[in-house]
């Protein structure tokens, strides 16, 4: 059974997320703070944590940065924030997916269900993938992604995405496809997402993100792996 964390510092928004939660077959954790979500990461088991902007000690863009240091669990964003660049910051720090203020519950728990089905996908068709000599090496039976030999913390969305695109080196593919194929044909966001997201795995494994060596930009198409496997 699936454990979700459900972190609001609004008692009643929490207890109505859990209840249908709980109600749909998942377990659920609860915590009120930034910081007490942290440590609930930190110290237990949690496969989603649904997370809300607005907390009262801090920010919750940070506190979504602090997990991403210690753990690739999907994070869902609840926000009152509207503008597309609120929107783009929570992607740009870490989160796979936000729901706005106010919200149906049931609309939580299915983009709850659409993101781990999306995690849980084994997209996977070789052991391990090396490129450049080893500089990048994506291991898919631990899912992990290593450049110069360190690993590299990727969102589960951004690990998928790569793996997309290096599984078809020189394939073009349209932001429309990567969407299906990392988000799912569930997702309603914009397509543009996905540019988010290449810039974000652009600056970890890039040595000049700049100019990429392997994501490379299809200009009025979309994105192509460029890397040469060894």
């Amino acid at each position: 059974m699936k454990t979700i964390l459900v972190v609001d510092d609004e008692a009643k928004i929490r207890d109505v997320v859990v209840s249908y939660l709980n109600k749909d077959g998942f377990q659920t954790k609860e915590a009120e703070t930034g910081s007490d979500a942290i440590r609930i990461v930190q110290n237990h088991v949690v496969d989603l944590v649904i997370l809300d902007l607005m907390l009262p000690d801090m920010e919750g863009e940070q506190v979504c940065q602090s997990i991403r240091q210690i753990h690739s669990v999907p994070i869902l964003m609840l926000t009152a924030k509207v503008s597309e660049n609120n929107r783009i910051k929570g992607l740009s720090v870490g989160a796979d997916d936000y729901v706005t203020k106010p919200f149906d519950p049931r609309e939580v728990v299915a983009r709850v269900r659409a993101i781990l089905r999306r995690s849980d996908a084994q997209l996977l068709l070789a052991d391990r993938l090396s490129f450049n000599e080893g500089h990048l090496v994506i291991d898919s039976l631990k899912q992990h992604v290593y450049c110069d030999g360190l690993l590299v913390s990727l969102t589960p969305n951004e690990y998928k995405l790569l793996l997309a695109l290096a599984k078809y080196p020189q394939r073009h593919f349209t932001r429309e496809e990567l969407v299906e194929r990392v988000l799912g044909y569930d997702f309603e966001g914009d397509a543009r997402t996905i540019d988010q997201h290449v810039k974000n795995i652009r600056h970890k494994i890039e040595r000049d993100a700049k100019s990429p060596a392997y994501i490379v930009t299809v200009y009025g198409t979309g994105y192509r792996f460029a890397g040469g496997t060894i």
